[in-house]
């Protein structure tokens, strides 16, 4: 590729560390930045009660309770998080809302889904995929496509891979504050339709001057 994305150096043991330090603050930090995105990305998912749905990246839990919202009684939300501190967050938002019976809370890395095949009717990642290292993200979509049941969709809100300024600017940043600026721009797209996703639509946004991307994908049903 001509221009290939930027690796991750940080190691997964200084991620935790890092996302358990800024748990108490995230929100504070970068929360309000990402809300718009991450709310477009909710509604492009349009969850439905009943369905039984996973979220990679839970962060602090706000898409977690939009969710367990949607799906009502009779569904189930499940967050995966590889910081404890993010995943305490999230289950004490949770808990406040009082949705706790419908959550399943757990610790892990994406790159190694801890869930059965066929298990979900869909898939919501906000931010998260570009936290992966190029080599990984294709193994973190190969088990998704796993995890979701045949026609199972998935949406992805991520930075998005453009020969622009601001992301010039963003990966120089990232070079050199690899456990602060963890993520980078990514080719999404491609790399959901290589996984073997057919995308169903595309939004693409601006945040800071960075493009985002809000992707619509399905799993073929087979």
């Amino acid at each position: 590729m001509d221009n290939p994305i930027r690796a991750v150096t940080r190691t997964k043991k200084e991620a935790k560390a890092n996302y358990d330090r800024l748990s108490g603050w995230y929100d504070w930090l970068v929360g309000a930045s990402e809300k718009k995105y991450r709310n477009l990305g909710l509604q492009a998912l349009a969850a439905r009660e009943g369905e039984q749905i996973l979220e990679i990246g839970c962060g602090t839990g706000h898409a977690i309770v939009s969710l367990a919202q949607a799906v009502g009684p009779d569904g189930h939300v499940y967050g995966l998080d590889i910081s404890a501190g993010m995943a305490a967050v999230t289950q004490e938002r949770v808990q406040e809302a009082g949705l706790a019976e419908r959550v399943s809370l757990q610790v892990g890395d994406g790159a190694q889904l801890p869930f059965s095949h066929g298990r979900f009717d869909a898939l919501f990642m906000s931010f998260t995929l570009e936290l992966f290292d190029t080599p990984e993200i294709p193994l973190v979509l190969e088990q998704i496509h796993a995890a979701l049941r045949p026609n199972g969709r998935i949406v992805v809100v991520s930075m998005v891979k453009e020969p622009k300024t601001a992301v010039r600017v963003y990966e120089w940043f990232h070079d050199r504050l690899p456990v602060l600026v963890d993520c980078r721009p990514i080719y999404a797209h491609t790399e959901l339709e290589k996984a073997g996703f057919t995308i169903q639509s595309q939004s693409r946004l601006s945040m800071w001057g960075l493009p985002v991307a809000i992707i619509v994908a399905r799993r073929d049903e087979v």
